[in-house]
């Protein structure tokens, strides 16, 4: 009892010293407000616990009509707090960090379905583009005669071999250290691959143009991409793309893939996609066939003659058609008595300028003859293959291979 005594009264004593520095710094804080020192009222009242502060402000209000000012402490933003990453020594797991775009497959029964759908044979030598890990190389090795492997990352080179160092399987095997699109293809039957999707566009042509052909290629693609590839006239991925690639093969989409059978898993999903390229390649420019899609697919809703008799797209022919002429030794077409209604251009958005009617002036000037002229032989053509005011997004590829004819057959190139 006289323990508990001793404690409370020891507790007594410790409340009322609080209570007396309190007041004390209530007074000061106060007597610092009414002088206008700013200063020494913040630090006094920095020096009170946080609990307390609230209190005292009110106070001071009270006492001198004023109140205190008192700063926040200034944080770091939350996007500087935040720790560094830190990673363990050697190399990373997934190609991913290595600023590369690799997601490897790790479902065992994705693998068996690509090599599957590839339908390979004993005496085939098979282009891989990007092997990784060698999870799909080591099937694929176990089927057939030899496996061509394409890789930048030297740690996959390393790893890929590791695989069938020692092996069998090891003298089927070739490994390309490289970039696919800067180094000379080998001559291949089939070609496998899981690629870097921002190279989809480049390995794709690179692969259709590559000679001798090979029999076909099953390659995984992002989704969007892939659904380009097959689009029809009139869907809404129809686009340059899709009537290209239709142009030198036959595609089709073999199966989807979801983002969660890679590892890193990326953002969006993929599709496996067979290509088999038309045998024989058709006999076209495709130089050309592509300058013309350019010009075509710029705005593929709208009208072809809005697309092609605009300033931009007159003045490219112009320049195609001197380049061209002075290749082939052709006089340039003799355009003095072209009529005065034909030099007005037409702008982007398919309406004619009418700072560029025809007037007599255009008779006199050769530059401004020829493009009217040229413009004509644009209408004609456009007239003759009655496209005029179809739109892109609805022809199919024989449509394109008319109006290129009808073009070229007037001497109008859309390549230098």
């Amino acid at each position: 009892m006289e323990v508990r005594d001793v404690r409370e009264d020891n507790a007594g004593k410790a409340s009322e010293v609080s209570k007396s520095r309190h007041e004390i710094a209530v007074l000061t804080l106060a007597e610092h407000v009414a002088s206008g020192s700013h200063v020494h009222a913040e630090l006094t009242c920095l020096a009170l616990s946080a609990s307390k502060r609230p209190t005292v402000i009110i106070q001071i209000i009270l006492m001198t009509g004023k109140k205190p000012k008192v700063e926040k402490k200034k944080t770091m933003p939350k996007e500087k707090r935040r720790r560094p990453v830190t990673r363990a020594a050697g190399p990373l797991p997934s190609g991913a960090g290595g600023g590369l775009g690799q997601h490897f497959l790790k479902n065992p029964l994705v693998v068996n379905g690509i090599v599957g759908k590839a339908n390979l044979k004993p005496h085939e030598t098979v282009l891989e583009v990007g092997p990784g890990t060698g999870n799909m190389t080591v099937k694929m090795l176990e089927v057939v005669k030899k496996v061509i492997a394409v890789e930048l990352d030297p740690r996959m080179v390393v790893e890929v071999q590791k695989r069938v160092q020692g092996t069998p399987l090891e003298q089927k095997l070739q490994v390309i250290h490289g970039d696919v699109l800067k180094v000379d293809l080998p001559f291949v039957d089939v070609v496998v691959a899981n690629i870097p999707y921002q190279i989809s566009s480049a390995l794709t042509f690179k692969l259709l143009a590559h000679r001798p052909q090979f029999r076909c290629a099953v390659i995984m693609f992002q989704e969007e991409f892939a659904q380009r590839l097959t689009a029809q006239p009139g869907e809404k991925m129809y686009c340059r793309l899709s009537v290209n690639v239709q142009l030198l093969a036959r595609v089709s989409q073999l199966m989807k893939i979801g983002r969660n059978n890679f590892k890193p898993p990326p953002k969006v999903d993929s599709r496996v996609v067979r290509i088999e390229p038309r045998n024989p390649p058709p006999p076209i420019n495709f130089a050309e066939w592509d300058g013309l899609l350019r010009i075509c697919f710029n705005r593929k809703n709208k009208t072809l003659r809005a697309n092609l008799v605009n300033k931009s797209a007159l003045t490219l022919m112009e320049s195609n058609m001197r380049t061209y002429c002075a290749l082939k030794n052709i006089p340039l077409p003799v355009v003095s008595d072209a009529p005065a209604d034909a030099a007005g251009a037409v702008d982007d958005e398919g309406n004619q300028s009418d700072t560029e009617m025809g007037d007599d002036a255009d008779a006199k000037n050769p530059r401004r003859a020829l493009a009217a002229h040229i413009k004509r032989l644009v209408t004609e053509a456009l007239e003759a293959s009655g496209h005029a005011d179809s739109r892109a997004a609805k022809l199919h590829i024989d449509d394109f291979l008319a109006l290129l004819k009808e073009f070229n057959e007037r001497n109008i190139r859309f390549s230098s």
